[in-house]
């Protein structure tokens, strides 16, 4: 057989005018390299559509289940969406091993969760011994509020409820957006930038999600500042167990075992009264971001003592390719 000519050649090889059509149409979402959606997809698309199947859920159980059959069911269901949620951005979106998102959940990785939890419930404590101490605060009771279930398991389900809607939180916000929005922009800005860039952009969506609790702009700034103290964990272990516990148990304590919270109807291991000025004691207040800045020290504090040092570390923008052949 005789050898091809130049030109045959170069027709088997140069792409034609509707492939390079097609991949300049492509480019701004797909990239071809990587076999996969590009970065800022990556980033909003499991939050988006995690959203929407919450919402989807919320609507469908409260309009036909009531007290004390709706708490369980909207756990049972926000689990369900969680486990999508990883899955699907890991698989479909990502392409990249569940792990990789901070989530081992190995025996180090409860530590850090554990040690998250405290955290969190020692800064609420302060919270509350400071609102009482000077008479914003009032204890009126224990162990009340549980409704129609026994104070343990009505106790049990809100825990679940707000572990599991914490945990959805940081994967989204932290595992999914911040991470991926690192990851694209680290190469083109030095690491340190890309990373920046990633925490104050995921931390300002976060803010801004939790505009249903907001009556004054001034208190987007307390969501603002937890979401940086959260996202500061993340980035500086690459990994979830931290930001998880501190978010769940913070959550928890402050409303069902300290009393401290106002739009979440919950059993309350403490019943508190609060009469003080909402700029100081309201669930957006001077008090609670305070101790939150308190609460971001202290995992620094323990970040240092535990590594001997504070850095970026390089999990947050990594990505490990070939997928389907690890697993």
């Amino acid at each position: 057989m005789p050898p091809k000519s130049p030109e045959q050649r170069d027709s088997r090889t140069t792409p034609s005018v509707v492939e390079r059509t097609v991949s300049r149409l492509v480019w701004p979402i797909w990239n071809s390299a990587d076999g996969r959606l590009r970065a800022p997809l990556r980033a909003v698309l499991p939050a988006v559509l995690s959203f929407l199947a919450l919402a989807a859920l919320q609507s469908v159980v409260r309009a036909r289940f009531t007290h004390p059959i709706r708490e369980p069911l909207e756990a049972a269901g926000i689990g369900a969406v969680l486990v999508a949620t990883v899955f699907v951005s890991a698989r479909v979106l990502d392409r990249r091993p569940v792990g990789e998102y901070g989530l081992s959940l190995d025996r180090h990785w409860w530590r850090s969760f554990a040690v998250g939890g405290a955290i969190a419930t020692v800064i609420n404590a302060g919270a509350l011994a400071v609102a009482v101490g000077v008479g914003w605060a009032t204890v009126v009771g224990v162990a009340e509020g549980a409704g129609d279930l026994p104070f343990l398991p009505a106790m049990a389900v809100v825990f679940t409820y707000v572990a599991l809607a914490s945990a959805w939180e940081e994967i989204v916000f932290r595992g999914a957006m911040l991470k991926n929005l690192a990851e694209g922009a680290d190469g083109p800005v030095p690491r340190w930038a890309a990373v920046g860039v990633a925490v104050l952009a995921s931390s300002l969506v976060f803010a801004f999600l939790h505009g249903g609790k907001v009556d004054h702009p001034s208190q987007y700034g307390y969501y603002l500042l937890a979401g940086l103290v959260l996202s500061g964990a993340y980035v500086l272990t690459g990994d979830l167990a931290l930001p998880i516990g501190f978010h769940a148990w913070y959550n928890f304590t402050q409303s069902a075992v300290f009393g401290l919270g106002h739009s979440q109807r919950t059993p309350e291991l403490i019943a508190v009264d609060i009469v003080g000025p909402a700029r100081w004691v309201g669930e957006e207040g001077i008090v609670y971001s305070l101790f939150v800045v308190v609460g971001g020290l202290l995992l620094l504090t323990f970040l240092r003592w535990r590594d001997g040092r504070l850095g970026i570390d390089e999990r947050v923008t990594r990505w490990t390719p070939g997928f389907e052949r690890e697993t």
